[in-house]
């Protein structure tokens, strides 16, 4: 089925400009920050190779169908998350959800990336900073200080009394040797060499050593306030003319990381000591671990998170696309590609780890960290100590940490800035002031996370935004595609519905019909996945911890608002069903009605609506419907009798 794109079809919203332009969006959007960091230590964690089994099934399983569920859904309403769940109007609560967590996520996730910025501009020079510590921001424990022989003046730095004849410091009666690291790990509190770029991180960055915790934010630092102010400029300008903008900025965002992560990975392998690095990744399988159920939590959590699904990005991305364009097989090439990506990271991240663990005399196991500890602690010790030109080395790694940070924000603030036109028709007319308003609102809210306990408030977001609340998202899409579309309307009705967008064929060069693939769909939609889903969520409850970093255990009001956070998402899935509900009680219409795809539902476009006429009789179609009140005046779709 050939789409035109030489114009758009939907001329009120817009279109994609391009085939990849979607596609690259798509992967953008999957191919985060956490692909770097997160999916390589998950590997180390959960014994090497063996992980990419259960990662492999929750691919299957749990995240190439709520991804194209999510394609579907948007490709076929030419609607954004607050609009497009006109099938059951009682659980539009599902899109306000989805903007709760993408503007919560938006704030925090574009401090990470004004980070990358401040690194950025920081390797402009020959010496990089984070190669020797500055007393001035420095711990006494740095490896800087502690190279050479013990004096008394640096014993004395450490709080611990001095022995210069034996070479050893004193914790009261106990010698401790700080160049013995099992020795120094048994002190209390443990004793432990600090990499300088750690140091430079926590002291100089983020200025995190001059507070004493959450509740002692203090000034904000205007080094990482200007980054951060430069990091939304970028979203702002990429995103002012909508899809026809950041469609082609994602040519260099998306494709640029790849360029990068082979150059990297090219100069990984001439590293001394990156076999050691690889080896500690793929070649040590721990098949034992296949027993825990923290494993395959691990590998559906990363799955579901790394392809950021349930966050109404999909829905919002896919909304742009022209209708018959074979959204199955996006969903297929960028899911899968994303999950290659963080496997071939790996290769690159470990190379390195393996290099340093070389150059530091130690095992991967010792300098291995998740999270932000690996780019923006591990990675940069290890250009510092790489011979030839670091600063280029250092340069190329967080120009890519920028433009995989980037992509992801594009289509959370997207996401945010369409939902607010689609329910609100005019303000398309003033779409850069509407963009203009939400970077200014999330940058200044941003601010308090540039100040020197910003980094606690911003573990504090990460675990708490957009955790377990996101699992009750994708539930909730499963049950009312399967059990309320599904059952009120017909049980095929929405595989009818993507039948007339992408045809009888999900590949042209397969001959491979729509009917001979929808029962693994249906079997994943209807069953498998949403009850793997709950499994994850309860098992999240169960093995809850608090919240904390590193040492610092977060005060109980920390933990309050943090719990609020996921409330929030939680309030925001449920209260507007029941307010829906209540007003069509009072004002004496059918609960039921509720239930049911009101006539706003189907395609956005007339010569579209047509095509339903083949499953499905309606008296009228009301185009492009903006407002709850017009959804319960409207009434429900009536459906056939063989569709009851």
């Amino acid at each position: 089925m050939l789409v035109d794109f030489s114009k758009d079809e939907n001329e009120d919203r817009g279109n994609w400009t391009g085939r990849l332009d979607f596609v690259l969006s798509c992967l953008g959007c999957a191919v985060g920050l956490g692909n770097v960091w997160r999916f390589p230590y998950l590997c180390y964690k959960n014994g090497g190779a063996v992980f990419l089994i259960p990662y492999v099934i929750m691919l299957a399983l749990v995240g190439i169908p709520i991804f194209f569920l999510e394609l579907s859904v948007g490709q076929f309403t030419s609607s954004s998350p607050l609009t497009c769940w006109g099938m059951a109007p009682v659980f539009k609560g599902i899109g306000y959800a989805m903007i709760a967590v993408s503007s919560l996520v938006s704030i925090y996730y574009n401090i990470i990336i004004s980070w990358a910025i401040f690194y950025f501009f920081a390797s402009f020079t020959s010496d990089l900073p984070w190669q020797h510590c500055d007393r001035e921001y420095a711990t006494p424990y740095c490896r800087t200080f502690l190279n050479g022989s013990i004096t008394e003046e640096r014993c004395t730095d450490m709080g611990l009394l001095a022995n210069t004849t034996i070479g050893v410091c004193f914790n009261g009666s106990t010698p401790v040797n700080i160049f013995n690291t099992t020795l120094a790990a048994l002190q209390s509190p443990p004793i432990k060499a600090v990499l300088p770029s750690e140091e430079y991180l926590n002291g100089y960055v983020l200025g995190k050593y001059f507070s004493e915790g959450i509740h002692d934010l203090g000034p904000v630092r205007w080094q990482m306030a200007l980054c951060l102010l430069l990091a939304w400029t970028i979203v702002f300008f990429s995103l002012v003319k909508g899809v026809k903008s950041s469609g082609k900025v994602v040519y260099f965002t998306a494709l640029f990381p790849y360029v990068v992560l082979v150059i990297l990975f090219v100069r990984g392998l001439l590293l001394e000591g990156h076999y050691q690095g690889i080896e500690f990744y793929i070649m040590k399988p721990d098949f034992s671990k296949l027993k825990s159920a923290t494993v395959w939590k691990d590998a559906a959590v990363q799955i579901f998170f790394s392809l950021s699904a349930a966050w109404g990005g999909l829905i919002t991305l896919s909304s742009y696309n022209r209708f018959h364009n074979n959204c199955l097989r996006d969903a297929l090439i960028v899911s899968i590609s994303n999950c290659l990506t963080s496997f071939f990271a790996g290769f690159v991240i470990f190379s390195f780890l393996g290099f340093l663990a070389f150059k530091m005399d130690t095992t991967v196991d010792k300098v291995v960290d998740g999270g932000i500890g690996l780019a923006f602690v591990v990675y940069p010790d290890a250009v510092a100590r790489m011979p030839g030109v670091p600063t280029l080395w250092a340069l190329l790694f967080f120009l890519m940490l920028i433009t995989l940070g980037l992509d992801s924000e594009f289509a959370l603030v997207e996401t945010i800035s369409t939902s607010i036109m689609d329910q609100w028709v005019p303000l398309r007319k003033k779409k850069s002031l509407v963009i203009l308003c939400l970077c200014v609102v999330f940058y200044l809210l941003g601010l308090t996370m540039c100040t020197n306990g910003g980094a606690f408030l911003l573990q504090l977001m990460d675990s708490y935004a957009a955790g377990w609340n996101v699992l009750l998202i994708a539930i909730a899409e499963c049950i009312v595609i399967a059990y309320v579309y599904g059952l009120f309307c017909g049980l095929f009705r929405f595989k009818e519905d993507i039948r007339i967008m992408i045809g009888d064929r999900p590949f042209y060069f397969a001959a491979i019909t729509w009917d001979r693939v929808w029962p693994w769909w249906a079997f994943c939609w209807y069953g498998v996945t949403p009850l793997l889903v709950a499994a994850i969520l309860v098992f999240s409850w169960v093995d809850y911890k608090p919240t904390t970093y590193g040492l610092y255990t977060y005060p109980a009001w920390a933990e309050a608002i943090g719990w609020l956070m996921t409330l929030t998402v939680v309030v925001a899935l449920i209260a507007p069903g029941i307010i829906i509900a209540l007003r069509a009680y009072f004002n004496g219409k059918p609960i039921r009605e509720l239930f049911l795809p009101n006539r706003c539902w189907g395609p956005a476009l007339p010569k579209h609506r047509k095509l339903m006429s083949s499953y499905l009789r309606t008296d009228q179609f009301v185009v492009d419907p903006h407002s709850e009140d017009a959804v319960l005046e409207a009434g429900p779709v009536k459906v056939s009798d063989s569709d009851q």
